[in-house]
């Protein structure tokens, strides 16, 4: 062969030329009906992100940009383009959120609107739609009644492949993508501050979407209708109800003023009612008059009411308290969830008070930060004889944990009506409250204080009956209420007390609910006295209290307080 041969075309060659332009003349004959794919406009770095991110969107799980959420009736003070406000109570428009988001892909989406607390994340409504890629948006209506609080509006984004993403953590502060959160506003109110002295004048914040409010001042405790239901207070009134136009502020929150009357010391709680009837709670506690000569003070878990508080105040969908995980500190001054009503107050806290009131005791009522009103135990101790821990005061501060012991040194009478009482050391800086440390782990063992100290906890899935055992220890206080060793009376549970190597010498236990969690899991009722004349005594049970109204346990009472209260 040639070298010309070598440089002539093939006939297979002449064959593709031929086809390459009768294509390209085709084409240019018909190129106005037919669109071809868009060349990537840009250097070489423009086409080679798009490659990468073409690549990401097959091999990765799916992505939602742009993410927020709106209502259709405009922003409340503190929403944000994560967090929305809705009213409970008002029209189905005015009850939708708006989703909106840019989608990387086609794929299925599932909005999950759940709720947060004790038992981590409980979904109320799900929602799921298939989408094309680019600008969406899903739209969720929430039921008239559904309870006032935050939700989180999870959403879990499923691609053709199966590869899918989730906004909205398992847990708090638990992955990057973050969900949006709907609030659902009832009525939330609560004071600046948890006591008030007679003269003063309180400040009642709210928040609620209305023209109009009445708010009611009521005494706790002293009223005669059973309360049936966790989210209600009932009380005696104690002011005329006053009339506060609100239209101006239904989308922010706004202080009311409020006189404190000359009352007696006790629990009181305003009662806010919207022109539509919607109610809601904020208590608070009003200090003795100098001019009450009582020598019983009874200490309410303040601390514990807000500890287990899981109202979300940040907006992010979890209850702002250690118990949801994500913080150690807590703040005092925020409204409690079921209307108002401090958690399980009904059932631990309330049969006491009408205890109270109904045997004509005469009292002064403190809040738990009232105890740092006292420099030292001297003081306390010159004021009182008698000081009564009523429910759950699990956290106590330095300062408290150190004027109770001394009180109790210098011959102070102590009754801790409650199981995990002085369990947490916390410091209180202005309306924080921060969780530090377990008192037995840093050398003050609560049971060298109480006589007992916390064992264990079932949520109350087991309960029982004491039993009496010391009845010949302790005889006074099983006087006139029929029992005697061996006998049983009430029924309790949800965390017990024992006693330690660290109990006080001579701590009795004179009633025990024997093996109730367990082999010696066994909640122990307990007396002890020392030598300075402190006379001290612990149920053991959360909480005595509750049955306070039943005869045998109420003449336990009245037969306790009698011995704490002689001279």
């Amino acid at each position: 062969m040639t070298e010309r041969d070598t440089q002539r075309p093939s006939a297979d060659a002449l064959t593709r030329e031929a086809f390459s332009r009768r294509v390209l003349a085709a084409l240019g004959a018909i190129g106005a009906t037919i669109t071809l794919p868009r060349v990537a406009r840009g250097g070489p770095r423009t086409q080679q992100a798009a490659r990468a991110t073409s690549a990401r969107q097959t091999t990765s799980s799916p992505r939602l940009r742009r993410l927020r959420v709106t209502n259709s009736v405009g922003p409340y003070a503190g929403d944000t383009a994560m967090r929305a406000t809705i009213n409970r109570a008002g029209s189905r428009a005015a009850r939708r959120v708006m989703i909106s988001f840019t989608l990387d892909r086609t794929a299925r989406v599932q909005l999950e609107v759940a709720k947060t607390g004790v038992r981590g994340i409980e979904t109320v409504d799900v929602k799921t739609v298939r989408l094309k890629r680019g600008h969406r948006r899903i739209s969720w209506t929430a039921p008239a009644g559904l309870t006032p609080r935050t939700y989180m509006l999870r959403l879990r984004v499923t691609d053709a492949q199966g590869r899918t993403s989730l906004y909205g953590p398992d847990r708090p502060g638990v992955g990057k993508r973050v969900a949006p959160v709907v609030r659902v506003l009832g009525v939330e109110a609560s004071f600046a501050r948890r006591s008030y002295a007679s003269g003063e004048r309180a400040s009642l914040f709210v928040e609620a979407h209305a023209a109009k409010l009445t708010v009611e001042i009521l005494h706790s405790g002293s009223e005669r209708i059973r309360t049936r239901r966790n989210d209600v207070m009932r009380g005696t009134s104690v002011a005329a109800p006053i009339g506060v136009a609100w239209k101006r502020y239904r989308f922010r929150r706004r202080s009311i003023r409020l006189p404190i009357g000359d009352w007696p010391s006790g629990l009181y709680f305003a009662r806010i009612t919207t022109d539509e009837g919607r109610v809601g709670f904020a208590p608070f506690v009003v200090r003795p008059r100098a001019s009450n000569p009582a020598r019983v003070a009874v200490v309410l878990p303040t601390h514990t009411w807000q500890a287990y508080n899981y109202r979300d105040r940040d907006g992010d969908g979890w209850g702002d308290t250690w118990y949801a995980g994500s913080t150690d500190s807590i703040r005092l001054d925020r409204p409690f969830l079921n209307r108002g009503v401090p958690p399980r107050f009904r059932l631990y806290d309330l049969p006491f008070l009408r205890w109270l009131h109904e045997t004509g005791k005469q009292v002064h009522i403190y809040a738990e930060d009232d105890l740092e009103r006292f420099a030292r135990g001297d003081s306390l101790r010159s004021a009182y004889d008698l000081i009564i821990f009523s429910g759950h005061s699990e956290y106590v501060t330095t300062h408290v944990y150190d004027v109770i012991e001394r009180f109790r040194d210098l011959g102070g009478n102590l009754m801790f009506l409650s199981a995990n009482s002085f369990f947490w050391k916390v410091r209180k800086r202005g309306a924080r409250l921060q969780r530090i440390a377990l008192w037995r782990e840093i050398g003050r063992p609560e049971a060298a204080l109480i006589g007992v100290q916390y064992l264990a906890n079932d949520n109350g899935s087991i309960q029982d009956g004491f039993v009496v055992k010391g009845a010949e220890l302790a005889p006074w206080a099983f006087e006139g209420t029929g029992l005697s060793n061996g006998s049983v009376f009430g029924q309790y549970g949800i965390e017990i007390d024992q006693t330690t190597a660290d109990s006080p010498p001579g701590t009795m236990v004179i009633a025990e609910i024997p093996d109730l969690f367990g082999p010696g899991r066994t909640a122990e009722m307990t007396y002890y006295e020392t030598e300075a004349g402190a006379r001290v005594f612990a149920a053991g049970v959360l909480a005595l209290g509750i049955r306070a109204l039943q005869d045998d346990v109420s003449q336990l009472l009245e037969n306790v307080w009698n011995r704490l209260t002689a001279p």
